[in-house]
C-alpha cells in the first residue's frame, strides 16, 4: 500500500487541490482504498494512473466500478 500512497496522494492533492494529508485522509475513506486493500480484488498488481482513475470515477460517481476500466472486470 505504500508504493501506491507514494503516488496516488500527490495526484489527489494536486487534482482536487488538497493538502497532502486531506488527500490520504479522503482515500483512506474511500471504496477505490477499500478495493485496493482487498487481496481479492488484485488491485495491487495495477498501475497507480488505473487506481486513480478508479479513485476520480469514484468522486464523480459514487462508485469506484464506473471506471471505463472497469467496465470488463467483474470486482
Amino acid at each position: 500500500m505504500y508504493f501506491f500512497d507514494r503516488w496516488l496522494i500527490p495526484m489527489i492533492a494536486e487534482a482536487y487541490g488538497l493538502d497532502e494529508e486531506k488527500a490520504m485522509r479522503l482515500f483512506i475513506g474511500s471504496q477505490t482504498h477499500k478495493l485496493l486493500a482487498d487481496q481479492e480484488t488484485k488491485l495491487f498488481r495495477e498501475s497507480p494512473l488505473l487506481i486513480f482513475d478508479l479513485f476520480q470515477a469514484e468522486r464523480t460517481t459514487g462508485n469506484p466500478r464506473n471506471s471505463s476500466y472497469m467496465k470488463t472486470v467483474d470486482l
